[in-house]
């Protein structure tokens, strides 16, 4: 097989992966039998309607949740069978996160809350200074690293927030509504942001989004609804 036919490396494997959850003595599906493939390299956006399982499904493949059943292998490891202390390493080598709310500690800057993964790791201080500014560099805020949350604007926040979550140089970036908390303009600047980083840094990333706009944006559009998983038809208008 030559390079220019050969399969692309897969970062995300799942197989009859199952979820539910107990309301009392009543168990509620969330997932039903998912199976599905990310390529490295891809930028996949995951849509439906709320309570369709999107989330959980994020969770799952970010080892924040663990499945009831089925397979979920990332970068070549089963992480469904990893204990809890295991999985927590894991992912904090493995994946950066992004939420809706940004999720920055207030009384520490821009710089510091970038720097915060690193703190769990054994590079030295200077390695992580080195770091964390590379990754707000990356992101536009070279000259925002001393700002404190409440002195940046919300797409600034979100930017400190990717910037946090490149630090640490994940095999995977898991975003849940990146631009759901953002005016029109702070979001479109969020997701050239991570166009970019999937374009020209080639970084994985796996975002679950309610906008179709956001969605577009991303190589792959995949719909749940009901916990069942199927390829979704965005209107090319948007």
């Amino acid at each position: 097989m030559t390079p220019e036919t050969a399969e692309p490396n897969k970062i995300v494997v799942i197989e009859h992966l199952s979820k539910s959850y107990m309301r009392g003595d009543q168990e509620i599906p969330v997932l039903r039998d998912i199976s599905l493939t990310v390529d490295e390299g891809e930028f996949l956006a995951l849509m439906g309607p709320s309570g369709s399982g999107k989330t959980t499904l994020l969770n799952l493949i970010a080892g924040i949740d663990t499945p009831d059943e089925g397979m979920l292998r990332i970068g070549g490891e089963n992480i469904a069978e990893l204990d809890e202390s295991k999985l927590s390493q894991w992912r904090a080598r493995h994946v950066g996160f992004i939420f809706q709310f940004y999720n920055l500690i207030p009384v520490l800057n821009a710089f510091e809350n970038v720097q915060l993964p690193l703190l769990l790791t054994s590079l030295s201080r200077e390695i992580r200074r080195e770091h964390a500014e590379v990754a707000l560099k990356a992101v536009g805020l070279a000259d925002r690293m001393d700002h404190y949350p409440s002195q940046l604007s919300g797409g600034q926040q979100q930017r400190v927030a990717i910037a946090r979550a490149l630090v640490t140089d994940p095999l995977l970036i898991v975003a849940d509504e990146p631009t759901g908390d953002l005016d029109k303009r702070s979001a479109g600047e969020v997701l050239n942001l991570l166009t970019q980083l999937n374009d020209d840094f080639e970084k994985t990333i796996i975002m679950v989004t309610h906008d179709a706009r956001a969605a577009k944006r991303s190589k792959k559009i995949l719909y749940l609804d009901k916990g069942v998983l199927a390829e979704s038809l965005v209107d090319d208008t948007l």
